[in-house]
């Protein structure tokens, strides 16, 4: 008797992928949190705001929502 069975080693494989992928993202979001905790005094967040207000809100939308955490 033959029973067709669907291989499970893709779903397995994107499964990992994708944990993976989100494992790198949750980091690299640490890692810039850390970065961007240097950034204490006035004038080192003045400059960094003249920094971002050089591109689009889209672009600089993490790193804002990070100072604003931070600075609560």
């Amino acid at each position: 008797m033959q029973t067709a069975t669907r291989p499970v080693a893709p779903l397995w494989t994107a499964l990992r992928n994708q944990l993976r992928g989100t494992r790198d993202a949750h980091s690299a979001r640490r890692s810039l949190e850390r970065d961007l905790a240097s950034y204490t005094s006035p004038a080192d967040l003045n400059d960094l705001g003249a920094i971002l207000d050089r591109y689009s809100d889209e672009e600089t939308a993490d790193i804002r929502r990070i100072l604003a955490a931070q600075r609560r």
